[in-house]
């Protein structure tokens, strides 16, 4: 009887770690998704295994698997992939425990379309190490950015793959207008070396920190990052003002483990497992409001924040047509 009952315990706890196993598209930095796997697996004994991609290749892959999905959740990046996919049936709203918990403002901000994660605000990554050698000042707006004095200066992530580009494109076009926005798009383009354009949004931020440029378009949290590792860079905010990013986590629809999806997603909101961001120097301000700002975090209250239209640059049809443009009319510019 007592061998009996070990090999049901036995059997009874494996079959809650499978249950409890799940696969996640990781938006954020790899390292903070890789201790919230860990933790979630030492809290509840489930798997977490995470695949890396950049917020429009995060969408991309979620299309291509839209009738056979291989992930569950879709942990960070921008909110237009999140808005695009919940209207395109990719991703499914799932209201969290956790939901009252979740600052009101980012909420209201996203018409309660997807989950908020996290918020952060757009600006430059400055070196001023490379600057000084060069003998130019440093960039306080954006129209600097088009400036001929910075080129090969500057660094920022391409649309096509990033969320943060995306980000950049229409916030310019809700400061100047989209004709004036795509004329300075161009411009900058003029400063942007051939290896100018990343992936990720942070790795623009990565390039200004070890000197290949002296500016990068990226989040400021981001820039922090940099700084905070050693690097010789700071955030700048541009002065006309800019844009926000709402990172949201989503249940994907139709994912192989539904009930572990929405476990996970339960698990991260908690403001002990947000907290687990800062210690691998992820610096957004976390969604919960009983989660504690990093020292580290950008001061969002100091800066110069647009009144950004979620709901109309996450359309899924604007957001096409937007990088579209950008892919047609700027990327194949040659450098003058």
């Amino acid at each position: 009887m007592k061998r009996l009952l070990t090999l049901t315990l036995f059997a009874t706890a494996a079959t809650a770690g499978a249950q409890g196993n799940l696969t996640f598209v990781c938006g954020a930095q790899a390292d903070w998704c890789q201790v919230v796997a860990n933790a979630y697996k030492k809290e509840t004994g489930g798997e977490a295994k995470f695949l890396r991609l950049s917020a429009g290749e995060s969408l991309a892959r979620l299309r291509a698997e839209k009738a056979n999905p291989s992930f569950d959740v879709l942990f960070g990046g921008t909110g237009d992939v999140h808005e695009a996919g919940t209207k395109e049936k990719l991703l499914t709203f799932y209201k969290p425990k956790a939901w009252n918990e979740l600052y009101p403002s980012l909420r209201k901000q996203v018409n309660d379309a997807y989950i908020p994660l996290y918020t952060g605000a757009l600006g430059f990554a400055v070196n001023d190490t490379v600057l000084k050698k060069r003998n130019l000042p440093a960039p306080t707006d954006w129209p600097d950015l088009g400036d001929p004095k910075y080129k090969g200066l500057v660094a920022m992530p391409n649309p096509n793959t990033s969320g943060t580009a995306y980000t950049m494109i229409t916030t310019l076009i809700q400061i100047y207008g989209e004709d004036q926005a795509f004329d300075l798009l161009k411009k900058i383009h003029n400063n942007v070396p051939r290896n100018g354009y990343t992936r990720p949004g942070s790795g623009a931020a990565f390039l200004a920190a070890r000197g290949e440029v002296a500016v990068g378009v990226t989040f400021l949290h981001d820039a922090v990052a940099q700084n905070v590792r050693g690097f010789p860079v700071r955030a700048v905010a541009p002065k006309a003002g800019t844009g926000t990013e709402i990172g949201g986590v989503s249940l994907v629809t139709d994912g192989p483990n539904a009930a572990a999806g929405k476990q996970f997603i339960d698990f991260v909101l908690k403001p002990e497992t947000q907290k687990l961001a800062a210690t691998v120097e992820s610096f957004q301000i976390q969604s919960n409001a009983k989660t504690p700002v990093a020292a580290a975090s950008p001061k969002l209250d100091k800066i110069k924040l647009i009144d950004y239209d979620f709901g109309k640059w996450g359309d899924s049809a604007t957001r096409a047509r937007i990088i579209s443009r950008w892919t047609k009319e700027v990327f194949p510019l040659p450098r003058r």
